[in-house]
């Protein structure tokens, strides 16, 4: 049952669990952090990624294991309420929404600054607006919707990794050079992109929408999260390696600086298709 008492069906299971917590992890997050990250962290920006990975993981694996024992749809304001009282869980839920509804706008201007950088604000709300019309025709839809979003960003993302590496303009001397900010900067970093980890928190709210919870939710979390450190890697690897950090950290869209100074400007256009929506998570129910 959800908090209003309305029962939903349980309908999907660990592979449909993972897909959706990857459509809320890859996305517009990996197109925009990248460039601030190696702003704040130099040559840690690296570094800072395994810190952001190391937090991520610890906090998914505790939510993970709330959802499997409170199933239900609300996530944040149902485990607060059942741990510690009607009260912090009110607080939790509302800051929840405040927490979505800001990210919600900072992954909406990110697909609008990459589409038509004149007219952001116009392309992140027609985003919001689409997706939020997907979200009403139910779960199962919108895991289908993730499909395809997945796999166009992963796509994206894996010819801006193949790109950068075949284009013999690769440097490994690249990935320790730049400023030496310190430990403040490679936290600064680790916060950073801890933002573009942060949708797995999407699986543990389809408590009452997936099969087995106790099983699937524990599975599928962990399994969302490796595969996204593996791609968000291979990415940062690629682009640390062709850019540098100083030109990195001063990119508007980096991952399209990337290819273009990997020498396939063609590659620009396709580069700019993968951030065309908001992570999942960010604007959905």
């Amino acid at each position: 049952m959800t908090t209003s008492g309305t029962a939903l069906r349980r309908t999907l299971g660990v592979r449909d669990a993972v897909v959706v917590g990857l459509g809320s992890m890859l996305g517009a997050g990996v197109f925009s952090a990248l460039g601030p990250a190696a702003r704040a962290a130099g040559r840690g920006l690296l570094p800072g990624l395994a810190v952001a990975a190391v937090v991520a993981y610890c906090n998914a694996m505790s939510s993970a294991r709330l959802a499997a024992r409170y199933p239900a749809s609300g996530g944040t304001y149902v485990y607060g309420r059942e741990r510690l009282g009607e009260f912090w869980g009110y607080l939790a839920g509302w800051a929840f929404v405040v927490g979505k509804t800001a990210s919600c706008a900072a992954m909406a201007l990110t697909v609008g600054a990459y589409v038509w950088p004149g007219q952001a604000h116009a392309v992140a709300v027609a985003a919001v607006v689409a997706l939020t019309a997907v979200n009403y025709g139910g779960v199962q839809k919108s895991a289908w919707v993730t499909r395809v979003i997945v796999a166009v960003v992963l796509a994206v993302l894996a010819a801006v990794v193949v790109a950068c590496f075949a284009s013999g303009r690769m440097d490994a001397g690249r990935l320790g050079a730049g400023p030496a900010t310190g430990a403040g900067g490679v936290l600064q970093a680790a916060g950073l992109l801890f933002f573009a980890f942060a949708g797995y928190a999407r699986i543990a709210t389809l408590g009452e929408e997936v099969r087995d919870p106790a099983r699937t939710i524990p599975r599928a979390v962990p399994l969302a999260l490796g595969i996204t450190l593996v791609v968000y890697a291979a990415v940062a690897v690629a682009v640390l390696g062709v850019l540098g950090a100083g030109p990195l950290g001063h990119a508007a869209a980096p991952l399209a600086e990337a290819v273009r100074a990997a020498g396939m400007p063609g590659l620009v256009p396709v580069v700019r298709v993968g951030p065309r929506w908001p992570r999942w998570d960010r604007c959905s129910r």
